[in-house]
């Protein structure tokens, strides 16, 4: 290292001695970070079923990169990135589980160091649990939801047949009341003609 180099290095607020030391040993870093309180990666597979992956990520500091490039936080976010993507275009969990370096291959070659103070020497996925059935809780949900909604669907027919129903017997009673109107004027109607000698003209013109 040049003494240019260290003088920027220690210019940029890093420690010359802790910048130099992964660039002659490597570094082990764990994804999730530990710090974050994220116990695992999670992701779905294509068939649904949900996997928590940890991986290890060994790297070496690049000296001409330490000044301006980004940090472990970066490398832990797009490694977890490329876990969940990878996982994410399995067909099936049974496929990462037969072969994880698969993933961490696939994973490695992202170039994931691109702008970054290290240079990813290997990535190793550390374990991988099965979660949950992610696509069953899914459809579960979904037909739980579409249960719910022919159920409102069915409750609202209902609710307007009894409305009809209720509407058509108002009907009824409505023309029985005015039947009953009509035959209430038809003896007022008679007496009127008696008065008026209606009646008696009709007799006598029968007679």
């Amino acid at each position: 290292m040049t003494w240019q180099k260290a003088t920027a290095i220690d210019l940029a607020g890093r420690d010359v001695l802790d910048a130099v030391q992964p660039s002659v040993r490597t570094k082990i870093i764990d994804c999730p970070d530990r710090r974050s309180g994220k116990s695992t990666i999670d992701a779905v597979a294509l068939n649904g079923i949900q996997l928590r992956a940890k991986a290890r990520v060994t790297v070496r500091t690049n000296l001409d990169r330490v000044v301006g490039g980004a940090t472990e936080e970066t490398i832990i976010a797009r490694v977890g990135e490329g876990i969940v993507s990878a996982i994410g275009s399995s067909v099936s969990h049974k496929d990462v589980l037969e072969n994880p370096n698969r993933i961490s291959q696939a994973v490695l070659a992202k170039g994931l160091d691109s702008g970054t103070a290290y240079s990813i020497l290997s990535i190793d996925i550390a374990d991988v649990d099965v979660g949950e059935n992610v696509g069953a809780k899914l459809q579960t949900d979904q037909a739980e939801a579409d249960r719910r909604v022919a159920q409102a669907k069915a409750e609202e027919r209902r609710v307007m047949a009894i409305a009809q129903e209720q509407e058509m017997k108002a009907r009824v009673q409505e023309n029985r009341a005015k039947v009953i109107l009509a035959q209430a004027e038809v003896p007022k109607a008679i007496a009127q003609a008696f008065r008026e000698g209606h009646i008696c003209a009709v007799e006598q013109a029968h007679k």
